[in-house]
């Protein structure tokens, strides 16, 4: 490796000599290269002896890669010195020692990955200085003693913490609960002991939960019923004990749960992940029973009830009061029944109704003034309702339009049991008739006094780029509630700008659905829209302009830019708005590689949700996963 002693000095944009099968040691030469070389690759060789310590002298890296090498010895406590270090890659050597104090030294580290190694030692609380730690590796080492405190106190620890395959002990610091943005934790395979904390509740977006070989006892917190996004839990060849709690069977994306060797008893569940026998392991747990014929568990003992006889004067006696009881509930909801027929009464759906002449009143007399949208089922009014002079939305029905009467019992329908904070809030409805006698239905929801985005984006984008990856995550978080976490399921089929609208804080509610509920529409539909949606919002186009014909669509378009140069594809409003904007904490100008990176994985995610085939495309989860990783990367340029 004589050649970099001809680099030094030498004004370099990066240094890339990864996978050349180079063989003996890195010269200390490499240190005498620019100062201000930004990015330093010597990957996948054959070095092996000590890294330089003369590496910190390259105090401009922000990204070093010496992994999948032979290195030995210690990891140089002179790498706390690269201040502006944001990654650093070491892993898969043979690396030994204790990892250096001075580590925490590098504020800047986004990343840290320093498994499959043979470090040992404990883990440096100083670490708990990266605070803008997204990513930290680990695992395969020969780390031993607690894990710091200050480490699960890193609340930008949002992607993967992995100390798996160390020697780890004591107890798991309630601290962890602090991990609130994390999605994947993994502490297999050491000699934590104690109970699983309750705290653990707190890692809201956890997706991936692996405690497998350790000492953990007790019964699993009932606390971790909160973790509604968990999809991978492995608490296998544990000691803890009890029965299944039965809020496993509830968390309704989990697809790989493993709770074999340790000393669970009671019946198995068969809903939820229990349904299928693939999905999860019980092995070695000798005291269960029940749940699947697959299982080949033997059956739960029955408790036998002793019938007891009652004399004939208490079987009196309980008749007759039940009777009585019957009598009073039944006056009292008469009793409320008249009541409510005084003014507002409430619909099956909890809804307080309000009359046609209200809404007659809150919209001027359903004025053209007020008038602010209209499609074929519906017109959208503007108006103010006399109970708390806040301006509503009130959607009336065209119900002469076939069709419209349809649309109005499904979106009740739908109503009546979905929640988000990102889907329009219905407040009330109204069916009545109007002065001439005929029908008349209408839905009243929030005003939302932002409009709908496609008046952001058309006929030139008003959006920056952080305020596109929020509406995407808004939106994209209300198709996966819908798709995934209501009973039944409940498909859009008609996502688009126009049926998206914006708050005062910018924040996206999707409305005006079709609702399809059933076999007419799939959730799948509503990932292509989605796609379309993302495209034309990142590329300031839409499918039907005149530019996609002759086999060119804007999923071709898009999808041709990820293998040429992504930013040709971008409109250019997005990224002048979000400069001038001052949107980002840094000069753009010095962040264009993190900043393209950025627009290539979303418009990834619109290629990937636009497929032509239906079980190719992204699920909304993943969707949500991913755009989260991007606004994260996006907020720290």
């Amino acid at each position: 490796m004589k050649f970099i002693d001809s680099l030094e000095n030498r004004t370099l944009g990066m240094l890339d000599i990864s996978y050349c099968k180079f063989q003996g040691v890195l010269p200390c030469s490499i240190g005498n290269l620019s100062s201000q070389l930004p990015y330093l690759y010597i990957e996948g060789n054959h070095l092996e002896g000590n890294i330089p310590r003369s590496i910190s002298n390259l105090v401009g890296l922000k990204r070093l890669s010496l992994r999948f090498n032979q290195f030995t010895g210690n990891i140089p406590s002179t790498i706390g010195n690269l201040q502006n270090l944001e990654s650093i890659y070491l892993n898969n050597n043979q690396l030994s020692g204790h990892i250096p104090d001075a580590m925490g030294n590098l504020t800047s580290l986004i990343l840290l990955d320093f498994s499959s190694n043979m470090l040992e030692g404990v883990i440096p609380s100083s670490l708990g200085n990266c605070h803008n730690l997204l990513e930290l590796y680990l695992n395969d080492n020969k780390l031993n003693g607690e894990i710091p405190t200050q480490l699960l106190q890193l609340s930008t620890l949002s992607i993967q913490l992995d100390l798996s395959q160390n020697n780890l002990f004591g107890s798991l610091p309630i601290d962890v609960g602090d991990l609130k943005m994390l999605s994947a934790l993994d502490l297999s395979d050491n000699n934590l002991s104690g109970n699983i904390p309750s705290s653990l509740s707190g890692c809201a977006s956890l997706s991936r939960l692996s405690l497998k070989g350790n000492k953990f006892q007790g019964m699993i917190p009932t606390s971790l019923v909160s973790l509604k996004g968990l999809m991978e839990l492995d608490i296998s060849h544990n000691n803890l004990s009890g029965q299944i709690p039965q809020f496993l069977e509830k968390l309704l994306v989990l697809e790989y749960l493993n709770m074999s060797y340790s000393d669970f008893e009671g019946e198995v569940p068969m809903v939820g992940v229990f349904s299928n026998e693939s999905a999860f392991s019980i092995l070695g747990n000798s005291r269960l029973c029940g749940g699947l014929v697959e299982l080949r568990l033997p059956k739960c003992k029955e408790i036998k009830k002793h019938k007891k006889r009652f004399p004939l004067y208490v079987i009196v006696i309980l008749i007759a009061s039940t009777l009585i009881t019957i009598i009073c509930l039944a006056y009292v909801w008469c009793k409320k029944k008249r009541n409510s027929r005084l003014s507002k009464s409430s619909t099956s759906e909890g809804l307080l109704k309000v009359s046609y002449n209200q809404l007659l009143k809150a919209t001027d007399g359903f004025s053209e003034a007020n008038l602010i949208g209209i499609s074929g089922f519906s017109s959208v009014y503007k108006g103010i309702l006399d109970e708390d002079d806040k301006f509503v939305a009130v959607k009336v029905l065209h119900l002469q339009n076939r069709g419209a009467q349809r649309s109005f019992m499904r979106e009740c329908e739908a109503w009546r049991n979905i929640r988000h904070r990102n889907l329009l809030k219905i407040i009330t409805s109204c069916s009545s008739v109007d002065f001439q006698g005929n029908d008349f239905k209408a839905l009243v929801y929030e005003f939302m006094p932002n409009g709908s985005l496609h008046d952001w984006l058309h006929p030139t984008s008003r959006l920056s780029l952080l305020q596109i990856i929020h509406i995407l995550i808004d939106v994209a978080s209300a198709l996966d509630y819908i798709h995934n976490h209501c009973i039944p399921s409940i498909v859009h089929g008609d996502l688009k700008p126009s049926n998206i609208l914006l708050d005062d804080e910018m924040v996206a509610h999707v409305g005006d659905f079709e609702y399809g509920l059933g076999n007419e529409m799939t959730s799948s539909g509503d990932v292509y829209s989605f796609g379309v949606l993302l495209l034309e919002m990142m590329t300031g186009k839409k499918p039907t302009d005149n530019i996609f014909s002759e086999g060119l669509s804007l999923h071709k378009f898009a999808f041709m830019a990820l293998h040429e140069h992504v930013t040709n594809v971008i409109d250019v409003n997005i990224l002048n708005i979000s400069q001038e904007g001052g949107v980002f904490k840094q000069n753009m100008e010095a962040n264009v590689e993190k900043i393209e990176e950025c627009l290539a994985s979303t418009i990834n995610i619109g290629v990937s949700c636009t497929v032509d085939s239906p079980p190719q495309r992204m699920d909304m989860k993943k969707v949500v996963c991913e755009l989260q990783h991007i606004l994260d990367a996006l907020q720290q340029i």
